[in-house]
């Protein structure tokens, strides 16, 4: 008999999610397209520039035939400002996620129109902000290109962690050397070596900053939950793998709220039945002349 499974996703299952993210390759040789699930990758051209899932482009950087590019909002200076805007600027809500991508249109200079998914129309007014187009195609992650190098900084994807995560674990020098710590400069191999180790050290102390505030924040947006009357708790902005993480968390409070209101509940309808029969009780005596 097999046992029962938790409720959501396990962390192994969204870190293989984020394996599908988009991310930005440079080749170091020619390859190929690929036919794939998802359909055909771009056929790779040193040194032309080319978005790849994020397993193929850690499989390709082991074998040394392509480096990452890390993605915008992996730099401290972004990070840092993300931190700043969520302890200071809006303590309450977390990071907005990064907009859609959008292209310039050609008929009317000056004006540019968000891209829309297989099936969308051409109409760019009919679309809304939750990533639902004209044409009834929903895009949502891993299917926006939030972790390439083109992605804006400044917002936080929503595989953020698993795909910062993977990229310092395996890419860890090719972001250095983006992040500007892997040049080698008068000072030899020694120098660059810990030029990169202290941008990476940077990286790894805000991403661990950035864990620890949104965790206490995602902690404590769980006392509007308390209210009897049925809380509301806002998840705009959360990461796959926060919603792992505190899963179960917010749903022992979900239901210790429950148990509470189910109990008092029933105190309360204990009380009116008692009140109801020594009301009773009263009137009778009264109409027998006791």
């Amino acid at each position: 008999m097999a046992l029962p499974l938790p409720p959501g996703l396990t962390h192994a299952e969204v870190a293989f999610l984020a394996e599908m993210e988009l991310v930005t390759v440079v080749p170091r040789q020619r390859l190929d397209s690929i036919d794939l699930l998802g359909g055909k990758t771009p056929v790779l051209r040193p040194p032309h520039r080319a978005d790849l899932p994020l397993w193929l482009a850690l499989l390709l950087k082991k074998q040394r035939r392509a480096n990452i590019l890390p993605p915008a909002w992996l730099h401290p200076a972004s990070l840092s400002d993300i931190i700043h805007a969520e302890t200071k600027l809006n303590p309450e809500a977390f990071s907005e996620p990064p907009p859609r991508p959008s292209r310039a249109d050609p008929s009317r200079p000056g004006i540019a129109r968000r891209q829309h998914g297989s099936g969308g129309g051409d109409d760019g007014d009919d679309d809304d902000d939750d990533g639902v187009y004209s044409g009834g195609v929903t895009l949502s992650a891993p299917f926006r290109p939030s972790c390439t190098a083109d992605a804006p900084a400044g917002y936080l994807p929503y595989h953020w962690l698993e795909v910062a995560e993977q990229l310092l674990a395996h890419a860890g020098d090719d972001v250095a050397a983006a992040l500007g710590g892997g040049g080698g400069g008068s000072g030899g191999t020694a120098t660059s070596l810990s030029s990169s180790s202290s941008v990476l050290g940077e990286v790894r102390g805000l991403l661990r900053d950035l864990v620890e505030v949104r965790a206490a924040k995602l902690r404590s947006s769980t006392a509007a939950l308390g209210s009897f009357g049925g809380g509301v708790m806002s998840l705009r902005g959360v990461g796959a793998m926060e919603l792992a993480e505190s899963r179960g968390f917010v749903l022992g409070v979900v239901d210790g709220v429950r148990k509470l209101g189910a109990s008092v509940e029933t105190a309360r309808r204990e009380a009116e039945e008692e009140g109801m029969d020594e009301g009773g009780d009263g009137e009778s005596d009264e109409e027998m002349g006791f």
